[in-house]
């Protein structure tokens, strides 16, 4: 009988976790230690639990998967499968550093022969080789320090899209989500306002609100509230009250 595997769970969507925890009920020498729906609680658990295998979404709130990974020692990474729906460059790069993934939705054939891969990989200790590859692999797709976002991966019906950011005329919060405007076209994508704006030139974008980025070419114009605020009104039509929080953003822009 295989030795028992200690697994960690990590994906925001209750959902998606539900659906792994069905496959892995197929495998009985996985054992499921706990599940976590971001990344920050993922690198707590990943310290606390020591599992040896972790099923690791990419996009999340708080702390994305990468992110995460960057937080763990060298020494205390475990054997990690990405779930993922992400764009066709990260796979290939998945596919070059022989890393596991497993594309959303989840198809049961595919998981299991990843598991078959896992398993052996952990049981004969060939689990360490990978430390480096995935290392290379943070390293492709993380974008270099200085620069910013130029390309923004949305989907399309069933296409993926690199939509040029010189396109964008603003972004707004939806929940877990941020939706993305440009010109007559708006796509959803699973990010949150804080790290893409972190990924935007702030030469060309302006956080107004917590919920509302603006792309700065596009302002038409500022009315000025009785309450003090300011109305932003974009070239599209679009009006969006800056808040008083993220006004200093505007000061900024008038004081050009």
């Amino acid at each position: 009988m295989n030795r028992e595997i200690r697994v960690l769970i990590v994906d925001d969507e209750p959902l998606a976790r539900r659906g792994l925890r069905r496959l892995l009920a197929d495998a009985p020498d996985l054992v499921v230690a706990g599940e976590a729906a971001n990344g920050r609680d993922a690198v707590e658990l990943i310290e606390r639990l020591a599992p040896e295998l972790v099923f690791l979404d990419i996009q999340m709130p708080l702390l994305g998967g990468f992110e995460a990974l960057e937080k763990l020692a060298a020494e205390k990474l475990p054997e990690i499968v990405f779930v993922t729906a992400y764009d066709e460059h990260a796979v290939r790069a998945f596919e070059a550093g022989a890393l596991d993934y497993v594309l959303k939705p989840v198809d049961a054939e595919r998981f299991h022969k990843t598991l078959d891969r896992v398993r052996r990989r952990i049981l004969t200790g060939e689990g360490r080789a990978l430390e480096n590859r995935l290392a290379g692999l943070l390293a492709e797709l993380k974008p270099a320090e200085a620069g910013y976002l130029r390309r923004v991966v949305v989907r399309e019906k069933e296409r993926i899209r690199l939509l040029n950011v010189d396109l964008i005329d603003r972004i707004a919060s939806q929940g877990n989500y941020i939706e993305i405007f440009a010109g007559r076209e708006k796509f959803l994508v699973r990010e949150t306002m804080d790290a893409v704006e972190g990924r935007l030139d702030p030469r060309e974008f302006l956080r107004i609100r917590r919920s509302a980025i603006v792309r700065i070419e596009r302002i038409k114009e500022l009315r000025p509230l009785f309450s003090g605020e300011l109305e932003v009104v974009l070239e599209t039509g679009a009006r969006i009250v800056a808040s008083r929080r993220y006004r200093k953003n505007l000061d900024a822009l008038l004081k050009l």
